[in-house]
């Protein structure tokens, strides 16, 4: 892995901090001017949201590539975009495992398409600030031999069990942020428009919106869990690590609203997603010190990119038959 050298923190702190002042103001615009109202998500916004938001990835990459380009030469300069390339890749894919979680809790909820993107919005804010967190342990962490034997153990494990365990089942009643959220406030049947909290008789209520929103924070917590080790696996330069997994999540509501009415559709990526992760695992404890310490990136992006790729294909290519019990739903329908 790059050594981490390229951009330490105490010298470069104004780029986290107008990096961080940028990613703040997008979303400030996103929620104040173009989702100030509630509204259904459309198919085409959807998409137009994706391309906005992959372009501006696409355009950091090239960024970064011509800054270390003039600091530190041509070999830096593509080791390190093509690194935050498959650190994007291999969040933005690990990201859509969250949205078979994302289509349950929402139908256990019962919220309309309409208030969804406050829901993502505020979700994906709280989950900007805790992968800040862990990538900060994390960078920390790694500076020990023994967490990296650790993080490359959880991506094994966590993979093989994707494959062998089946489909896992979500249920939000058992969350411990809903147990949490009941014990400290009462929280109402129904929802209040797009409101979080609610006076009743002069009470506070919390609605099944900040419900929903909670559940949400906390399954996020635990992807991190993957997640964050997997793309230290590609890369140990903080820098690339941070930016990469704030442009993938930053594209995952749009991304949603895309796909959310097909999703079970890609019955197959979970196998995919295992691969990858195996793969990402088996990189930090063994396939980086066959190779001098350092896998071929180019060999890591064309992995990682062709299994998610083909266990996509795959998936529409052979569609999983439909249960007796199994109703299709519409692609613009709320999940009951």
């Amino acid at each position: 892995m790059t050594e981490v050298t390229y951009f330490p923190f105490a010298e470069y702190w104004w780029f986290y901090a107008g990096f961080t002042t940028m990613i703040v103001t997008l979303l400030i615009l996103d929620l104040g001017l173009f989702n100030r109202v509630a509204h259904h998500v459309s198919f085409r916004e959807a998409a137009t949201w994706v391309v906005v938001w992959v372009s501006l990835a696409l355009v950091f990459c090239l960024g970064l590539h011509q800054y270390v380009l003039a600091k530190f030469g041509a070999e830096v300069a593509k080791e390190l975009a093509l690194e935050f390339l498959t650190g994007y890749v291999l969040e933005e894919s690990l990201s859509v495992d969250n949205m078979f979680v994302f289509v349950v809790v929402f139908g256990y909820f019962g919220i309309p398409r309409e208030h969804q993107h406050r829901v993502l919005f505020f979700g994906i804010l709280g989950a900007l600030i805790f992968r800040a967190i862990f990538i900060a342990l994390g960078s920390a962490l790694l500076q020990f031999q023994w967490t990296v034997w650790v993080f490359g153990a959880i991506l094994i494990v966590t993979g093989l069990k994707m494959i062998t365990g089946g489909s896992s089942s979500v249920d939000p009643s058992h969350n411990p942020a809903m147990k949490l959220l009941r014990r400290c406030v009462p929280l109402t049947k129904e929802l209040k428009g797009s409101d979080f909290f609610v006076r009743i008789e002069g009470r506070l209520h919390a609605t099944p919106l900040l419900a929903c929103l909670m559940v949400l924070e906390m399954t996020d917590i635990l992807f991190a869990v993957d997640s964050v080790p997997a793309i230290f696996a590609v890369t140990s330069e903080p820098l690339v690590v941070f930016t990469s997994n704030i442009f993938a999540i930053l594209g995952l509501r749009s991304l949603y609203f895309l796909l959310a009415g097909a999703v079970h559709l890609f019955h197959l990526l979970k196998y995919g997603l295992s691969i990858v992760l195996v793969f990402v695992g088996l990189k930090m404890v063994w396939l980086n010190r066959l190779f001098d310490g350092h896998f071929p990136i180019v060999v890591s992006l064309a992995i990682i990119t062709g299994v998610i790729v083909a266990s996509i294909g795959l998936s529409l290519l052979f569609p999983r038959p439909p249960e007796p019990s199994e109703a299709s739903p519409a692609p613009d329908a709320d999940v009951a």
